[in-house]
């Protein structure tokens, strides 16, 4: 079985990491996408890409450090992923979020990051908190086709709207315990559905720090609902991820 874990934090394991890689591959993770969210992160990100094979970075500025930053360091950062295109898988995490303060100065720097994107055709993992309206709103503005909405819990409406957009969502593994997600998994065609974790947040298991290894339960999950074998549905995954990538470093 083939699985693969679109969003996660690996750098917040820490000295436990390589014991977490090697659960993962023996569960069957073909590929991590540990998303970086401020300059600290990004490098952190493409590190860790460098010393495991199955891990490969998403580069972005995170909602809530867009606001922390000024705006010549928000500039110096896009200018430094820019120049890290070739090992950038996507932009990412990046996005809107009511939780947080300086909604506008967000607008702005996820506005300038979907400009990014765009210019290096590379796809963006989106987080959406209390703010999936606005965050769809931005993507139809920019035009963008290449997209992942992270853990998207948006009302039923915006699911299906964001899905008529041809958006992919990424599933997370306490799917097994969300009925907003398996809503979600009903709602949205197999097609359009990636798995992740976001470890070492969101575990399905109680008492159990998440990692890339329990994205399997996120496959489980989406084949119960879907009605279809595990093999079948990781095959389906694997294609949607290459899909997503646009035939760059395919399973």
């Amino acid at each position: 079985m083939s699985l693969i874990d679109i969003h996660a934090h690996l750098d917040l394991f820490g000295k436990k990491l390589d014991k977490v890689i090697s659960r993962a591959k023996k569960a069957g993770v073909k590929r991590i996408i540990t998303s970086g969210l401020n300059p600290k992160t990004n490098r952190k990100a493409l590190l860790l890409s460098e010393k495991y094979t199955l891990v490969k970075p998403a580069l972005g500025i995170y909602p809530q450090d867009s606001t922390k930053l000024t705006k010549s360091q928000i500039k110096s950062e896009l200018e430094f992923i820019e120049n890290q295109a070739e090992k950038v898988v996507a932009i990412g995490e990046i996005g809107l979020d009511k939780t947080y303060q300086n909604f506008d100065t967000q607008k702005k720097v996820f506005s300038q990051q979907l400009e990014l994107a765009a210019k290096l055709d590379k796809p963006v993992i989106v987080h959406s908190r209390k703010a999936e309206k606005q965050v769809i709103k931005s993507l139809d503005s920019a035009n963008q086709k290449k997209v992942v909405l992270h853990c998207f819990c948006g009302k039923l409406k915006l699911v299906k709207k964001a899905r008529d957009f041809g958006f992919f969502f990424s599933v997370p593994a306490n799917i097994t315990r969300s009925q907003q997600f398996q809503l979600l998994v009903k709602t949205v065609p197999l097609h359009q559905l990636l798995t992740e974790t976001d470890s070492p947040y969101l575990s399905p298991f109680k008492n159990k720090t998440n990692e890339p290894a329990f994205v399997k339960e996120s496959v489980k999950k989406i084949a119960e609902i879907k009605n279809k074998t595990l093999p079948e549905t990781c095959e389906k995954l694997i294609n949607n991820y290459n899909l997503f990538q646009d035939n760059i470093r395919k399973i």
